[in-house]
């Protein structure tokens, strides 16, 4: 029997053929570092969202992998400032940023006349309602779109949609390095804000956060949560694109790979051999390729038999040689991770 064929609306189409989603890990489901993570900028524990700030010298915020969610999600990331910033001056900034590949963005054809509009959406919930910005910035070109959106209800999680115009002017340039970044602010002063930036333009610091009012690093009550971020190609936002657990596993260790008790990865096989006082190299393969040579560290201080196989012999805590490292292997001697203990290692290519 032969099949007809359907005519699928847009929509349907790349959701059949294509992957909609740009984000990756927009549901929150991928946390390597840890639920919980350090204070301060950086990534500290949902993975590819990381704290961001300029200028702030008191507040310290923490970021942790949540299960409050909307319906249709289970886990969210929550910022909460723990340390507060008695005074917003002029060139504090804070908030939370997003970085995508320069060559995974080539079919938006910026710097042409057919640079095409994207959309971004997302759930947000905060303890604190009003006015809040959100920026695109274009580091190849040092171009910046914004927007603003207002949440009406405290501590209730509402969606946010906004379109951004494409770029005609500025240039994604086709590299595994940054292309562009996503910001949601949470605290913006005066020297970024007071110039309109609801239009692509070369940056200027005075529009990084034009619009956005709230400050959310002045008390230590203050928290924000965000999931189902969603930035797709067009002026429409379609429902949000679930990827299994897996597969987001896969794209964020593009990025980063961690091996240890606390980590999505656990224990890994990184145990080299020993005879006669010498230890033999262990070639390890990443599960996913990343996306430039890592950096390689065990910051919590390796494990290693000092004679015997896997879980037999004395052990001690001191170094790891590392031979080589690429973007798919490492070369390693004399190193375990024990799930008994808090010991980890970690290869590093976050843009």
């Amino acid at each position: 029997m032969a099949l007809s064929r359907i005519q699928n609306n847009s929509y349907e189409d790349t959701a059949v053929h294509g992957v909609r989603n740009l984000i990756i890990n927009g549901a929150m489901q991928v946390a390597q570092r840890g639920t919980s993570g350090a204070t301060g900028n950086g990534y500290n524990s949902v993975d590819r969202f990381r704290i961001a700030s300029g200028g702030t010298s008191q507040w310290a915020l923490t970021q942790t992998q949540e299960t409050d969610a909307p319906t249709g999600f289970s886990k969210s990331t929550k910022y909460s400032c723990v340390t507060a910033e008695t005074t917003l001056d002029a060139a504090d900034w804070a908030g939370i940023q997003y970085t995508f590949e320069g060559q995974d963005l080539q079919h938006l054809s910026y710097g042409s006349a057919s640079a095409q509009s994207i959309t971004l959406s997302f759930w947000v919930k905060s303890s604190a309602t009003g006015t809040f910005g959100v920026s695109l910035f274009q580091p190849n070109d040092s171009r910046i779109i914004g927007s603003t959106y207002t949440i009406s209800s405290a501590n209730t999680w509402e969606q946010k949609i906004i379109t951004f115009a494409g770029d005609t002017t500025g240039i994604i340039d086709n590299v595994n390095t940054e292309g562009l970044r996503i910001y949601w602010l949470l605290a913006a002063g005066s020297s970024y804000t007071g110039i309109d930036n609801t239009s692509w333009k070369a940056y200027a610091g005075n529009d990084f956060a034009d619009g956005h009012v709230v400050n959310l690093i002045d008390s230590t009550s203050d928290n924000f949560y965000l999931t189902g971020v969603q930035l797709e190609v067009g002026d429409t936002a379609t429902p949000f694109e679930h990827r299994s657990y897996g597969d987001e596993l896969a794209r964020c260790q593009r990025y980063y790979q961690q091996w240890g008790p606390s980590s999505e990865t656990h224990l890994r096989a990184f145990a080299g051999s020993y005879t006669t006082g010498v230890y033999i190299s262990n070639h390890f393969l990443f599960p996913t390729i990343m996306r430039a040579t890592p950096s390689f560290a065990v910051p919590s201080g390796p494990a290693y038999q000092n004679a015997g196989s896997y879980g037999t012999g004395s052990v001690s805590t001191t170094g790891v040689t590392l031979y080589s490292v690429s973007t798919s292997a490492s070369v390693i001697a004399g190193f375990y991770i024990d799930s008994n203990n808090s010991d980890y290692a970690y290869a590093d290519a976050e843009l």
